[in-house]
């Protein structure tokens, strides 16, 4: 039999629970943490004592009260002073973030780079860069806690290794190494999948909060979904689950950056949808939006293009809802427009091709956190050794 966990180790679990609560919720009385966490005042007052003590929150009156007596303490996260760094790399810029413990956003930038072949090289410098201008604000007794970063690809979780990223040209590029040896941050350096922490972000708080079955797909050049179930988010052996652009969907199809034909992402990607609304050679979100603006403005040819990927955007939603049985799906990055514009369509495939009793609850959501989803869910990768060890 194992051993019975030590008063010690009890205590650090509740450290963690308790600093996990006021990340997510932000400020909270003591009296709701009490509630939340099924323990007794006074150890609730002792563990917000010894955070506060370690500078990770701070403690005070509520700014305003309309009942009667002594007013319940709140807990604060130190959004200001406790920090992370998180990054999202894709195929057209870098984007940068400080993001504050409670999933404040303190500063951003972007760097902007060429489409095509870049390499996992070629990004160092510039997110050296971005952090360097974002470090010059920061206040002397701040503290960082590691960085997280999203990529679109599929990313080897022990290592930050990308295995294989098609849209960015990329196989086996050894990013998490790379950034570990350039980068000026000296705590733990976290990369994942671009969807699977927008998944991440979401369920924590954005559209999905209290939702435990959810499935977040992103989609831009290339397709990808985060998913969570029964509240833990469902990676896969190596963390290379989730690659669901890449399912074939019509054999034969359309040819695929990641080798094969008939992929998901060849029918509901961008260039799916400029293809089959004729703009060829054009490409980007604004080209997305121009197609869907024509559309319905009454355009025969853009409006065609919508209805081919609305159906197909529908027609592998009602699989994922058939395999999964997901409380809400959300749809990120460009696939968020396209389901605006064919929401009746994706909806008509949900009712006739799956499964009555998985359908029935599903909700179709747009994200929350908007094009933050995937940022902060780097930050909360970083957050994650903090949240469950705070002393350590």
């Amino acid at each position: 039999m194992p051993a019975a966990p030590s008063q010690e180790e009890i205590r650090r679990q509740n450290l963690g629970a308790l600093l996990r609560y006021v990340h997510a919720h932000g400020p909270s009385s003591r009296a709701e943490i009490t509630t939340a966490m099924g323990l007794n005042r006074s150890t609730i007052g002792a563990l917000a004592t010894d955070l506060a003590n370690a500078g990770l929150v701070s403690e005070g009156a509520p700014r305003e009260t309309g009942r009667a007596g002594r007013p319940s303490p709140v807990v604060r996260p130190e959004s200001e002073r406790v920090y992370a760094y998180a990054f999202s790399i894709e195929v057209d810029r870098v984007r940068a973030a400080r993001i504050g413990l409670g999933g404040v956003v303190l500063d951003r930038r972007e760097a902007p780079h060429d489409r095509g072949v870049v390499t996992a090289a070629d990004t160092i410098g510039p997110i050296a860069d971005l952090v360097t201008q974002m470090h010059r604000g920061v206040a002397a007794n701040s503290v960082c806690v590691g960085a997280g970063v999203a990529v679109s690809g599929l990313v080897r979780r022990v290592d930050g290794l990308v295995r294989l990223g098609p849209n960015l040209g990329w196989v086996d590029e050894p990013l998490g190494a790379a950034l570990r040896g350039s980068l000026p941050v000296d705590h733990p350096i976290s990369v994942g999948n671009a969807a699977d922490l927008a998944a991440l972000a979401e369920h924590v708080r954005g559209a999905a909060v209290g939702c435990d079955n959810i499935i977040y797909l992103y989609g831009d050049v290339g397709v990808g979904a985060g998913i969570i179930a029964g509240g833990r988010r469902v990676t896969g052996h190596g963390g290379y689950g989730g690659e669901v652009g890449h399912m074939v969907v019509r054999p034969g199809g359309h040819g695929c950056g990641c080798g094969s034909r008939g992929c998901w992402e060849t029918e509901i990607g961008e260039a799916a949808l400029l293809r089959e609304s004729g703009r060829h050679g054009h490409f980007g979100h604004d080209a997305v939006l121009t197609v869907i603006d024509a559309a319905a403005r009454g355009d025969i040819e853009a409006k065609e293009g919508v209805r081919h990927v609305g159906d197909w955007l529908g027609f592998g939603v009602a699989n994922l809802v058939n395999i999964f049985n997901p409380e809400m799906i959300i749809f990120g990055g460009g696939l968020r427009d396209v389901y605006l514009a064919a929401a009746a369509q994706v909806r008509t495939r949900l009712n006739t091709m799956a499964l009555p009793a998985c359908r029935e609850h599903v909700r179709l959501r747009t994200p929350g956190l908007g094009d933050d989803a995937s940022l902060i869910g780097a930050a909360e990768l970083a957050f994650e050794q903090l949240l469950t060890d705070p002393l350590g």
